[in-house]
């Protein structure tokens, strides 16, 4: 069975370079219609041939007109920025998945936004309703040089008293620890970029209770080994029960034995195979849920998730 996540087809309208390294697509409807409505934070899945990759969206979510990624080309990656780069033009169409948002703005007193490189993207929207609004907002964005930090000089022309522009040629590493020092109570910390900065400010902002802490990855981070050994997932709604090999995923299993379940990356990473877990604790190895979520174990992403009961209940 395929990849069974909700896609329209989409025409690329627009590619510009907006950085080293870094172009921006513009996605529209084939037919001039409006596309899907969407919130800061969200995401969207493009289907690249064999490959489909996740890409967050950066452009105005009140402009119905068109989608807006930004895409990092990384030769070193796992196909899908390579091929953005150098196969995808002007005109070509694509299979689109989305939007999703595990990465939503949620209401809060002031912000924090940290920014290693890409990671700019799914923060760009959040800044400009934030600014908008009135609401009280910093940036501290670092990149490698001036000239891969897209939009760096857009964003420091327009919020010059909020945005901190950090090229690590110049300065040196993001200074977390004072960014996250100057933070008022029940600051919203939002932070999307490369593992290391993400492990970093996790760690940071365990020492900082009164920081709540928000990150987004595209890249499944670290986790330990699961438990080995087969387990049982009982579906709740018809009552039938799956083994889980010790050599296979929730998601695998429950394909094997007929159940249509919807997926996506396969890494735990978009979100889209989250399902409410009624009985049993998970083995949580996804890159979605925060840590709290996770200890909450009602909730889990079965292409990477297991068990560490016998039996997991799903709500499926």
């Amino acid at each position: 069975m395929g990849d069974t996540r909700t896609t329209r087809r989409m025409r690329v309208a627009g590619k510009d370079s907006v950085a080293d390294g870094v172009v921006t697509v513009t996605l529209a409807d084939p037919d001039g219609g409006a596309v899907a409505e969407w919130a800061p934070g969200a995401h969207i899945d493009l289907v690249l041939g064999d490959i489909t990759r996740q890409y967050s969206l950066c452009g105005d979510p009140t402009d119905r007109s068109s989608l807006r990624i930004a895409v990092l080309r990384e030769s070193d990656g796992r196909g899908g920025s390579v091929f953005v780069h150098d196969k995808l033009e002007i005109g070509d169409l694509l299979e689109v998945g989305g939007p999703r948002n595990n990465f939503g703005l949620v209401e809060a007193p002031s912000y924090l936004f940290v920014a290693g490189g890409i990671g700019i993207t799914p923060l760009l929207p959040m800044l400009r309703l934030l600014a908008e609004q009135g609401k009280p907002w910093r940036l501290l964005y670092g990149g490698r040089s001036r000239g891969s930090m897209a939009f760096a000089a857009d964003l420091a022309a327009a919020y010059p008293e909020q945005v901190r522009l950090n090229p690590q040629d110049e300065y040196g590493l993001l200074d977390l620890a004072a960014a996250l020092d100057a933070a008022g109570a029940d600051t919203a910390v939002y932070c999307c970029g490369p593992e290391p900065l993400l492990r970093a400010i996790e760690t940071a902002c365990r020492e900082r209770d009164h920081l709540a802490l928000h990150v987004e990855r595209f890249a499944p981070k670290e986790v330990s080994a699961a438990p080995a050994g087969a387990f049982e997932v009982e579906l709740a709604r018809s009552g039938a029960v799956v083994t889980v090999a010790e050599s296979e995923s929730v998601l695998d299993a429950l394909q094997r034995g007929g159940a249509e379940v919807d997926f996506s990356c396969r890494e735990g990473t978009c979100g889209t195979c989250e399902v409410a877990v009624l009985s049993g604790r998970p083995e949580h190895r996804d890159s979605v849920l925060t840590e709290d979520e996770q200890a909450a174990n009602d909730a889990m992403m079965i292409c990477v998730s297991r068990s560490r009961t016998p039996r997991l209940v799903l709500d499926l």
